[in-house]
């Protein structure tokens, strides 16, 4: 059964939502304001990262680490400035 779980944060001023399905094929797709970013599928509950780049000047390089299972999906933005992992919450829809 698939299922769809979103997250979002802001950071250095710029949206950050990820989708995360889940069922056979895992997806996890990033979008950077609005734009799709990144993209993985996976054919297990592994952790995923997906690198993606903020549009600012220069490019900041930015990667959404995506926890599949077991439960609940999770995500965390890892940003390779400050070094430090952020939490992207769960968004309702």
């Amino acid at each position: 059964m698939r299922r769809r779980h979103h997250f979002h944060i802001d950071h250095l001023g710029h949206s950050i939502s990820v989708t995360v399905q889940t069922g056979h094929t895992p997806v996890v797709e990033v979008l950077v304001d609005g734009k799709e970013t990144g993209y993985a599928t996976t054919k297990d509950d592994r952790p995923v990262t997906v690198p993606v780049e903020l549009p600012t000047d220069p490019p900041t390089a930015v990667s959404v680490r995506a926890t599949l299972g077991p439960g609940v999906p999770r995500c965390l933005l890892l940003a390779t400035a400050d070094g430090e992992p952020h939490v992207m919450p769960p968004r309702l829809y």
